[in-house]
């Protein structure tokens, strides 16, 4: 009767798609007197409406603007649809043994609805059912109204357990990529050749029936980067995995967006779960990149607990991955979550006025401490050696970083889509060049400590020596001090104005940046001073040994951050401490470099000692003059 109706129909379409569309239509009528598959079926009658949809310049089935509510959907259940399909959708409510014609259909039955789409039961909603007693409600409900059933419907066929067995698997296999709330974007999304698609988008999900969700679950999608899953879960995995997917672009689930941290560190959670109970490292490793969509917000707000919980996950993945015993992941574990209960209540709350500024003055101490005691330093040591002219190779240096953080930060946020591991790559990176430099800087300062030779290089050579080899070294030491941190400053600073909201909470963060930034005005002019009361030999060595110090520091800290992006595999020593303020981590990686550079400096000292020693003998076979 549909199909007669249809092609009566066909006429009035316009003219550039009236014979395509009577065709096909004759072709789709032909496939159901032969009994076809359902899915050549479902496909012949896709590729038909596509057509009459384009030709008719909108869409047959218009999406709602908002997601779809699951409360809604369930009153308008219960006054208009339970007295023939009772309260549970099976088909078997007071009316339904006094219709005419086939009984209700059980909207409980997995099986017969695995081949009916949401926009299936909204057609249905909206035109009715010939030759049963299901009515059309076009004139009596909304589009918005019949979507809302059409996804209450949808949650019918699925208990409350299955649901959470898919949320937890969503969580562990597809939250990287589609995003904890399904937005399509998880921190795996931008690296991939095609994006994923927003499974929050009624749009994307609502034309495909179950049995096609578990095909492209099972088998992946050709020609994009999602794999098939057939391997890795059973089929009633798979089904939870679809009844979970039929919640997520409702209006329940999508109150999550409100408020997307929740959502990550629920999807954290999940993750780790599955990490401790498969001994997975790379499920371990999808909890950190998941865990760093709101690391940012955690530092700024506590940069103690964010990096307790780095080293954390860092831990797990390296014990996982050495096949540590159940107790000892379970003990990282529940450390994890506990420490991601604070870091969650951390980020909910709403910071007060006065909360704002100290966070806002201590992230710009923090920040800028290391930067500025490196420049001070150098300020001061050529002020002392009397080249004062060349003080600005150093402040050059550090505007520029300025400059290329801002220009960062804009082209992380507004140009490119980089992931959280990226950039902690780009800060491995960093501090890797700055320790290079660093160390450079160190011996070429040691290899000046003598006073007498050091007269001799600023008569001699200290314009040659700054404005080739040592000025773009001081440029190069500032710009990196500065750069090394600068772009993801900008970053803490963005989270914390996010969370100030609107109430005077910009002007307190606003504040606490002037009042870090004259606590570093202070620490600059102090160190200033100090330097220059200093006599010059002790100045040099304490110079040398601080600079020394940072790239010892900054060693450790860039190997960490590039095990972080998982740029570097992590191989824990389990005797070996933790000491952050010296940059030393349990990691084999990190202790080799650190080890090399103090073989670097013994090699430097005994250098230095001989030569001295050398120069000093030659001295004294040198002839005196009257």
């Amino acid at each position: 009767q549909f199909l007669e109706q249809a092609q009566l129909d066909v006429g009035s379409l316009p003219v550039a798609v009236r014979d395509v569309a009577g065709r096909d239509l004759q072709a789709l009528r032909r496939m159901i007197e032969r009994i076809a598959p359902p899915d050549s079926v479902s496909q012949a009658a896709a590729t038909l409406v596509q057509r009459i949809a384009a030709a008719a310049g909108g869409a047959l089935d218009p999406y709602p603007a908002r997601p779809p509510s699951l409360a809604r959907g369930a009153a308008v259940f219960q006054e208009q649809c339970v007295q023939c399909h009772g309260p549970a959708g099976r088909g078997d409510g007071p009316k339904a043994r006094q219709l005419e014609g086939p009984p209700p259909a059980s909207l409980a039955d997995r099986d017969a609805m695995s081949v009916v789409s949401p926009v299936d039961v909204y057609r249905k909603l909206t035109i009715g059912v010939a030759g049963t007693a299901m009515p059309q409600f076009e004139e009596s409900l909304s589009p918005e109204d019949r979507w809302a059933v059409a996804s209450y419907v949808a949650t019918l066929r699925a208990d409350n357990a299955l649901v959470r067995e898919g949320e937890g698997l969503y969580a562990v296999q597809c939250a990287s990529c589609h995003g904890p709330t399904g937005g399509g974007d998880g921190p795996a999304a931008v690296t991939l050749s095609v994006r994923p698609p927003a499974l929050s988008d009624l749009a994307t999900l609502g034309r495909f029936t179950d049995a096609d969700l578990a095909r492209l679950i099972g088998q992946g999608r050709p020609g994009t980067p999602m794999p098939g899953f057939a391997g890795a879960l059973e089929p009633a995995q798979i089904a939870s995995l679809v009844a979970f997917l039929r919640l997520v672009p409702t209006a329940e689930r999508q109150q999550h967006r409100a408020s997307p941290a929740a959502a990550t560190f629920s999807a954290v959670r999940r993750q780790l779960d599955s990490a401790v109970a498969l001994r997975s490292d790379k499920i371990a490793f999808d909890a950190y990149l998941t865990f760093e969509l709101v690391e940012t917000d955690v530092r700024a707000r506590n940069a103690a607990l964010a990096s307790e919980l780095e080293d954390g996950f860092a831990m797990l993945r390296a014990r996982a991955a050495a096949g540590a015993n159940a107790d000892e992941l379970d003990a990282i574990h529940a450390r994890l979550l506990a420490g991601l209960e604070r870091a969650e209540r951390l980020v909910a709350d709403r910071s007060s006025s006065a909360n704002l500024l100290m966070q806002s003055f201590v992230l710009m101490l923090r920040e800028g401490f290391e930067a500025i005691l490196i420049i001070a330093a150098l300020m001061a040591f050529l002020a002392k050696a009397g080249a004062v002219e060349r003080r600005r190779h150093v402040a050059q240096g550090a505007w520029a970083a300025v400059a290329a953080s801002v220009l960062t930060a804009a082209v992380v946020e507004l140009l490119f889509e980089v992931t959280p591991g990226q950039r902690e790559a780009l800060e491995g990176v960093t501090m890797l060049l700055a320790t290079a430099v660093l160390f450079y800087v160190s011996y070429w300062l040691v290899s000046k400590i003598e006073v007498a030779k050091w007269n001799a290089f600023v008569k001699g050579r200290m314009e040659e020596a700054l404005s080739t080899g040592s000025g773009w070294a001081l440029a190069s030491v500032a710009f990196l001090a500065v750069y090394r941190e600068g772009f993801e400053t900008i970053l803490f600073y963005k989270a914390l104005l996010t969370s100030a909201g609107a109430q005077g909470g910009g002007v307190a963060v606003a504040a606490g940046v002037l009042l870090g930034a004259l606590g570093l005005v202070i620490v600059y002019v102090a160190i200033s001073r100090f330097g220059m009361k200093v006599p010059l030999k002790p100045f040099f060595a304490i110079t040398s040994a601080m600079l020394y110090y940072m790239a010892f520091v900054f060693a450790g800290k860039g190997i960490a951050d590039l095990q972080e992006s998982g740029m570097l595999k992590t191989s824990v020593v389990e005797w070996a401490p933790r000491i952050p303020v010296l940059g030393i981590y349990p990691t084999v990686q990190s202790l080799a470099l650190q080890v090399l550079l103090l073989v670097l400096l013994v090699v430097a000292v005994v250098w230095f000692q001989r030569n001295r020693i050398n120069g000093a003998q030659q001295d004294r076979r040198r002839p005196s003059f009257p």
